[in-house]
């Protein structure tokens, strides 16, 4: 017997109308790549991704095409979201900081047949533009004024794009499992690939992190986006802030510590969100000048374990910090960190040491970590094991068919290494592929990693397997000092001992300039390894 329901497909561009409706009024800033704070809000903004519709069928974009976006956190951007996702058509975010080999693969590979870009990215776009195949014309993010003088064939401004249409337009109706948003990873293993997201997929996504124990945006509060929306859906907070008539902040093209700071202050934002190199920026200001956020009572920290030091720096300032985990084939959040009832009222030192964690799957997220032979292992918190992840947001194949991405039974391998405890707490403790495998034992570069970067002298670590003649791989600890700082070899290996286990400590302690990153902000192991593989370890 079937329910008596109503069959209420969910689509991407209800959330807009839901906003327009119930919270209008309600303001989205946007420091603009042209320079200046502009305002406006969700009734208009829908208006505008009426009109980005309108556009994109009169020229010919039909249900299934792809159309791409390079671009930074901005008003233009998101109502590109409404409109496209609105029109049926992919909205493909590229995220600017790849290559440019794979930038040029990704939109060739996606067929984009039409590319929007932020005027910041004019040279890069100019560069490109001969070897992108299927793209029909270039539309520059801004007015006729500020249109790029470059040699970019079929360009025109946005807002004269969107002025020669009204909003007169009907948002088409189909299925919510029809494909809305497409983002490819950042490739650190082959070509990158593409993860299509469905409106559907978006949806319930939006609706898992507007819990309370998740991201718990409301309409009281605002909202800051860190995260780029060319990041897996910007975490899901440009369909969640209007889901839920939050105010919406945009930073545009500027992440550095003063920028963010000025917007945090000025806009009263109340949460946000973003990687720990940010946030890392935002506290060398608050160091620099000693003025620290009065509105900001929540953040969140994703793309990469957070250092202990910068969990307790921003709890000892009155901010509870959400330690996260995701990835792109999970839409992409799979993981967020709040304490349990047990935990609430425990010391400071002890909700810390949970806070490290990357904390538990909310409802539509399940998982589960296995050996190498395919075993499941205990949540006990000690186990090691491969993380095993399935749900209605989680990729099920890769874009095109390329690669399968789920077992026989749907379940995803995402690549990490973690324990899960008996509470159900998540921490990673390794790409599977960094792992460090030292006399047949796993080490946990991540945790070696956080206490390293603890130190006040530090500003950035990395611990890397070496070749070792008797215990087949040690590690080797990588270190970045913060400027004006000095310490050596036994400095950093002092404040790891008694703290992690003696088998674990690094056998070296390496002082470099910079440390590589990937497009998403995350440490290139598998570059380091390649710097470091004829590195001969001291005897001892």
């Amino acid at each position: 017997m079937r329910g008596l329901m109503q069959d209420w497909p969910l689509l991407a561009h209800k959330v807009i109308d839901h906003a327009a409706r119930l919270h209008g009024a309600r303001e989205v800033v946007t420091r603009t790549v042209e320079g200046p704070i502009v305002r406006t809000t969700y009734k208009e903004m829908r208006g505008r991704s009426l009109r980005v519709a309108k556009a994109l069928e009169a020229r010919g974009i039909e249900i299934g095409d792809r159309v791409g976006t390079l671009a930074t956190n901005t008003q233009r951007h998101m109502e590109l979201w409404y409109g496209i996702m609105g029109l049926g058509a992919v909205c493909h975010t590229v995220n600017p900081r790849l290559f440019p080999d794979q930038i040029e693969y990704i939109v060739n590979h996606a067929e984009d047949r039409i590319l929007y870009f932020d005027v910041v990215f004019a040279p890069l776009v100019e560069k490109l533009a001969p070897r992108l195949k299927s793209v029909e014309a270039f539309v520059a993010m801004t007015d006729a004024a500020h249109l790029p003088h470059a040699r970019i064939p079929n360009l025109v401004a946005y807002e004269d794009m969107i002025g020669a249409v009204d909003d007169d337009f009907e948002w088409k109706t189909f299925d919510e499992n029809t494909a809305a948003g497409l983002c490819y990873t950042s490739g650190t293993t082959g070509n990158p690939k593409g993860v299509l997201y469905s409106h559907r997929s978006n949806i319930v996504h939006a609706m898992g992190v507007a819990m309370a124990d998740v991201l718990g945006l409301t309409n009281a509060d605002c909202t800051l986006a860190i995260v780029p929306m060319c990041h897996a859906n910007a975490w899901g907070l440009p369909f969640l802030a209007p889901m839920v008539g939050a105010k919406l902040v945009l930073p545009g093209a500027k992440l550095d510590g003063p920028s963010i700071c000025e917007l945090l202050e000025t806009e009263k934002v109340t949460m946000s969100a973003g990687v720990p190199t940010v946030w890392s920026a935002m506290l060398a200001h608050i160091e620099k000048t000693g003025v620290k956020p009065t509105t900001l009572r929540k953040i969140t920290i994703g793309g990469s374990a957070a250092p202990r030091a910068m969990i307790e720096t921003f709890e000892r300032m009155g901010i509870e910090v959400r330690h996260g985990w995701g990835m792109t084939e999970m839409s992409p959040v799979g993981t967020i960190c709040t304490m349990n009832p047990d935990m609430v009222d425990a010391p400071f030192d002890q909700r810390i040491t949970l806070k490290m964690s990357q904390g538990r799957p909310f409802f539509g997220v399940e998982m589960k970590i296995v050996n190498d032979a395919g075993r499941e292992q205990p949540h006990d918190g000690k186990a090691f094991g491969r993380l095993l992840v399935r749900g209605p947001a989680v990729a099920e194949s890769y874009f095109k068919g390329e690669l399968p991405a789920t077992d026989a039974d749907g379940w995803f391998e995402t690549g990490d290494v973690a324990t899960i405890d008996a509470d159900g707490y998540m921490r990673i403790t390794d790409r599977a592929k960094d792992v460090i495998k030292s006399g047949g034992e796993w080490i946990s570069s991540i945790d070696i990693e956080n206490i390293a970067c603890g130190h006040p002298c530090v500003a950035e670590a990395a611990v890397i397997g070496v070749r070792h003649p008797k215990w087949e791989e040690r590690p080797l600890l990588v270190v970045v000092l913060r400027e004006g700082k000095q310490a050596d070899k036994a400095d950093i290996l002092g404040a790891l001992d008694g703290r992690i286990a003696k088998w674990w400590m690094p056998d070296d302690v390496v002082f470099v300039d910079d440390i590589p990153h990937t497009a998403t902000g995350k440490i290139q192991k598998a570059a380091l390894r390649e710097r470091f593989k004829d590195y001969k370890l001291p005897p001892g």
